[in-house]
């Protein structure tokens, strides 16, 4: 079992910056996807940035360039650190680990964090 906490999320101005942690305990194979994904009032979930415990990552056109994601094996923490933030990235912003086992796999979700961008 996996739990996954976020944290960091708040009210910002336009062109301002925040950095999302999202902190996971119990046991994480060696072999998972960490994403983040986002959810705006009244609009589908997005996938905004993700990375594999090989260190691909991946974004979203729409945050490419502004958002960073990293994680910290030794605290088992990701971050999502986004900067030039825009109005339309207001959301709740939503940590998913992916673990992949021989087993079978296994999606795990945070509760969200309220990002609101807004002047």
């Amino acid at each position: 079992q996996v739990q996954l906490v976020e944290s960091g999320g708040g009210l910002v101005q336009p062109g301002g910056s925040l950095r999302l942690t999202c902190a996971a305990s119990g046991s994480i194979s060696s072999d998972y996807r960490i994403g983040w994904y986002r959810r705006a009032p009244g609009k589908g979930r997005e996938l905004v940035a993700s990375i594999t415990s090989g260190d691909n990552t991946n974004y979203a056109g729409s945050v490419k360039g502004r958002f960073t994601i990293s994680r910290d094996n030794d605290k088992n923490t990701v971050y999502l650190q986004m900067n030039s933030l825009k109005p339309e990235d207001t959301a709740v912003y939503y940590c998913n680990a992916f673990v992949f086992t021989l087993f079978g796999n296994y999606d795990y979700w945070g509760q969200g964090t309220q990002v609101t961008v807004s002047s």
